[in-house]
């Protein structure tokens, strides 16, 4: 056992005597891969099986904020609904940090797995309803349950921090300005997940076990997690709209046959817009954490080229016929010349340097090494494309900017900011429509073809 490992031992079993008993002892202590934000560790006490989520030593998180997890999913269980039983949560006291333990739930939360994997064909019918169902039980609890939550302005939220970025997109751009001149009315305020998705579900061959990952809880409009929960990020690329999984009508029936109420598409419309804006913002945000140097990481540099599918689909969302015809014309690469520099081209080696990691560095390593193999090949790759498309693009796009009066990406944002395209929409949707399909014929060409 490592010195973290025992360090962190001692502390779960100074955490736990008061629950389960003085003397216990921490067996098959292991830290588990997670979210950059939050360490999880599974363990044994006697015969249960535990888990332990916490803040990293030396990266506080929000002062309660464990607390308010702990305290939403007991909320939870009270109301009778599927999340971990919370045994004990700690401010740092004996912990050293904020956490929380809570009782293992058996199942999957790989989502590629619970999307095609066999045993899990059954739940795939069934999770959609039950996600409708148990979004309707947690947004009837009355707030109070859970003390210390905050109301949150999600689209104010997340426009702040766009804003903090060095980065700019006209298509984010174009995006907010929809929500703010088409925002309905609040539909009320409900304890909201506020990160319900494929990835913090645990789901068995009967469908939902468990809704984890408490972190984003706040007091919200209840179409919010609706909204969430069918971002097209979270089918990962599968067709069906509710986590690849079912359909917005059995989501949206599911829900409402509970909370007694309807929700008006109109509504949920525009919290999946702004979901996915959401969404893109924090791809741009986690780029922008490596390009500062605050964190570098080859994985946070890659998601920086997500933005683009996130603006693909705000595309879809806002002017589908302009996505449509965007969809229908991708440019063909320039020819790769051997020129001054001959052969291998750069194109080339970048080509050889990706087999390299998928084919070699992937096979021989696993876990940490593995995974960021494969992010590096897939960065090489989008390396490799802009060489091959990049040129042609950049005709087009510098192109299209001077055919809507722009010198660049900011100075069009500034013009749609100040509202000079709202009498333009079609121009204006028709040229990010291409030119956002050219980005995305970069960073991702599989995501053009999904449904």
């Amino acid at each position: 056992m490592s010195t973290e490992e025992r360090t962190t031992a001692d502390a779960l079993a100074r955490t736990l005597a008061p629950v389960l008993g003085e003397g216990l002892v921490v067996d098959d202590l292991q830290r588990l891969s997670g979210g950059a934000s939050r360490e999880t560790w599974a363990f044994s006490v006697g015969d249960r099986e535990l888990i332990l989520r916490r803040d990293p030593p030396g990266r506080p998180g929000m002062p309660g904020s464990m607390a308010l997890e702990a305290d939403a999913m007991r909320a939870c269980g009270r109301a009778g609904l599927p999340v971990p039983e919370v045994l004990v949560d700690d401010d740092g006291t004996n912990l050293g940090t904020a956490g929380l333990v809570m009782g293992r739930v058996p199942g999957e939360t790989l989502a590629r797995r619970i999307l095609r994997d066999e045993e899990f064909a059954h739940a795939r019918e069934v999770l959609a309803g039950q996600l409708g169902r148990f979004l309707a039980g947690l947004h009837a609890i009355d707030p109070v349950e859970v003390p210390g939550l905050t109301e949150v302005d999600t689209l104010e939220q997340y426009w702040t921090a766009y804003e903090a970025v060095a980065d700019v997109s006209p298509t984010y751009e174009a995006a907010q300005r929809w929500l703010g001149s088409h925002r309905p009315p609040s539909t009320g305020t409900a304890v909201v997940h506020g990160d319900l998705r494929m990835g913090n579900l645990i789901v068995d061959e009967e469908g939902l076990r468990a809704a984890i990952d408490w972190e984003l809880v706040h007091l919200g409009d209840p179409v919010e997690d609706l909204g969430w929960l069918c971002v097209k990020a979270w089918r990962f690329g599968e067709a069906l709209p509710v986590g690849g999984v079912g359909t917005i009508d059995e989501l949206l029936s599911a829900y409402e046959s509970v909370a007694g109420t309807s929700v008006d598409r109109d509504t949920f419309h525009w919290w999946l817009v702004q979901k996915t804006l959401q969404w893109g913002i924090g791809c741009m945000g986690q780029a922008a954490a490596h390009l500062n140097g605050l964190v570098r990481s080859v994985e946070l540099a890659a998601i920086g080229r997500r933005v683009a599918e996130q603006e693909w689909d705000l595309i879809e969302l806002l002017s589908p016929e302009a996505w449509a015809d965007a969809r229908a014309t991708v440019g063909d690469p320039t020819d790769d010349e051997p020129g001054l520099h001959g052969r291998p081209t750069a194109a080339e080696l970048l080509d050889a340097a990706r087999g390299f990691l998928s084919d070699t560095v992937m096979g021989a390593t696993r876990g940490h090494v593995s995974f960021h193999a494969r992010v590096t090949a897939n960065v090489l790759g989008i390396v490799e494309r802009q060489v091959l498309l990049g040129p042609a693009q950049e005709v087009r796009f510098r192109s299209g900017l001077a055919d809507l009066g722009a010198s660049s990406p900011a100075e069009l944002c500034d013009a749609i900011r100040d509202g000079r395209f709202d009498d333009r929409q079609d121009e204006l949707w028709r040229f990010l429509a291409a030119s956002v399909r050219d980005r995305l014929a970069v960073a991702n060409p599989k995501h053009l073809a999904r449904p």
